[in-house]
């Protein structure tokens, strides 16, 4: 066994994590030697942009039903069971380990150190030790990375193992299939098997977070993108896929301080990651000019086809998944901020694509009701984005993330509206589905609308508009922003048949109040009260 690379003095995978027994060890390898590696073992091929294209295989997104979480002292009564958080007792996990160190026995594998969250109040040491070169690519473009001087003294807080070739047998190890992701807080470390996936990685860090920063540290996490303007001033957006978020929080007038996850301190707003993981589904340079330049050396594509017999990405090709994406460091990006963080933020944004055309283009949120919306996390998708949706289907994800909360979502939702609770903290419901009727029928705001309102909201314009209310949500509108034709700002004017719009606002409302009734018991009757009034 050899040891190859930079490493500390602490470079023992026996010693901190009982891994014995290995092949060669390959320690914080450069992107070049990593791109090496892959090309050599023919698990990539370098595109004509210069990035290393791999598949993954099987798994081309994460499996959310295998996705578990160690019941022990520390979860036990803490973690919000059920579909999403999964139990795992500990027994199983460390007979699951053990027959991964088994299967890696005199097997090569690629270690890297890395941190997580920008804030160094928060900083999170996390040692990722990969089977394939390509996932410790994406663990070098995913985390932060240590200077040489930091790896020299680096202490690892939490332990990743990533061993897509090692797959459970769920008679045996108590799994749902053959892949599974594992988080153990006790021992703080991630099991990933059976899946070559690398969004697990990434999302396995998330959801640590989303336990440790709220119920150790009172910091609320996010699943959001972040910037800042010129004058210090912090926009968070959240949403989830399809609303926009990465594609709005990108403004050449404002450094992205990141573009997913990010943590919300007593007097900060961090970046939880050291890059970006970006949907390329028919990306072009002229719908997303910072993630199309940003292809480049360094780069890790993941599932994408090709121009005919060339090395020539082929964005529009959904051949091996309508999930293909993009992975690079977020040095990446040229109007990025650095450090990654920025003050508490004065605007707030939660994005939605209504596909009913009920909902403003844009609203004023009070507290609780910033709280619910929260809470709720509505999007909806239309025909064609998903398999087997034909009309519009509402979608609720608690926190615009549900699936990384391993927390009741009343708990985050308590900690926001204690940040917003006396700030002046502007908080905007932004839809940017559709209006003058349902998907099918009405069309879908404008993208320049879209940045004119955000624009007007960032500049304080807003602040000195009337507002208007609309009726069962209570949504306080502008009825002016400055290059938005005023007629777009209230949803039921824009529809022909308003009896239509009446109806289809009520059936929209009573799917909110359906979707709470699972919260109700863990919620104050303050964030109750702010639901949707179905009208009798």
């Amino acid at each position: 066994m050899e040891l190859i690379g930079t490493f500390g003095s602490n470079a023992d995978l026996g010693a901190s994590i009982g891994l014995n027994g290995l092949g060669n060890q390959y320690w914080n390898l450069t992107p070049a030697e990593l791109v090496e590696d892959s090309i050599i073992l023919g698990d990539g091929i370098l595109t004509d942009t210069g990035a290393l294209a791999i598949e993954t295989g099987e798994f081309t997104g994460r499996s959310p039903k295998d996705r578990f979480i160690v019941r022990d002292e520390i979860t036990k009564d803490v973690v919000w069971w059920g579909d999403i958080n999964i139990g795992f007792s500990p027994e199983r996990f460390d007979a699951l380990f053990d027959r991964m160190k088994a299967y890696l026995n005199e097997k090569d594998v690629y270690v890297r150190d890395g941190f997580a969250c920008a804030d160094s109040k928060y900083r999170m040491n996390i040692r990722i030790v990969t089977e394939l070169p390509w996932s410790n690519m994406f663990a070098y473009n995913m985390f932060m990375r240590p200077t040489e001087q930091e790896l020299k003294n680096f202490s690892p807080d939490w332990h990743i193992l990533c061993i897509p070739g090692f797959s459970a047998d769920p008679e045996i190890d108590g799994t749902r299939q053959h892949n599974f992701a594992i988080l153990n807080f006790t021992k703080k470390m991630i099991l990933i098997g059976g899946t070559g996936y690398t969004g697990e990685i990434k999302k396995g860090i998330f959801s640590a977070l989303n336990f440790i920063l709220p119920h150790e540290r009172n910091v609320l996490p996010m699943h959001c993108s972040a910037n800042i303007g010129k004058d210090g001033d912090t926009a968070i957006f959240f949403g989830l896929s399809g609303t926009g978020k990465t594609t709005l929080s990108s403004d050449p007038n404002r450094r992205l301080i990141g573009d997913d996850e990010h943590g919300w301190s007593e007097d900060t707003v961090f970046n939880f990651e050291g890059g970006c993981y970006a949907k390329t589904i028919d990306l072009s340079r002229e719908k997303e000019p910072q993630i199309y330049d940003a292809i480049k050396f360094g780069a890790l594509l993941e599932n994408i086809g090709f121009e005919n017999e060339t090395s020539t990405p082929n964005y529009s090709d959904h051949s091996l998944t309508e999930n293909t994406r993009v992975s690079y460091p977020i040095y990446h990006i040229e109007n990025i901020a650095v450090p990654s963080l920025g003050s508490a933020p004065r605007n707030i944004f939660f994005l939605t694509a209504d596909a009913f055309g009920v909902l403003p283009p844009i609203s004023k949120l009070t507290t609780q009701q910033a709280m619910y919306h929260f809470m709720s996390g509505y999007t909806a998708k239309v025909a064609g984005t998903e398999v087997g949706i034909t009309e519009p289907t509402t979608t609720f994800s608690a926190g615009f993330g549900a699936a990384f909360l391993p927390l009741h979502p009343a708990r985050y939702a308590k900690l926001l509206g204690d940040k917003l609770s006396g700030s002046g903290i502007n908080v905007w419901l932004l839809n940017t589905g559709w209006t003058g009727g349902a998907y099918g029928v009405g069309t879908r705001i404008k993208l320049s609308h879209t940045r004119a309102m955000i624009t007007a909201a960032l500049t304080g314009k807003l602040d000195h508009e009337a507002y208007q209310k609309l009726p069962v949500f209570e949504l306080s509108f502008p009825v002016a922003c400055e290059g938005v034709p005023s007629e777009l700002l209230n949803p039921r004017n824009t529809w022909e048949n308003k009896a239509d719009y009446d109806r289809t606002a009520a059936n929209l409302a009573s799917k909110f109040v359906n979707n709470f009734e699972k919260f109700a018991s863990e919620t104050s009757q303050e964030i109750i009260a702010a639901a949707p009034k179905i009208l009798v």
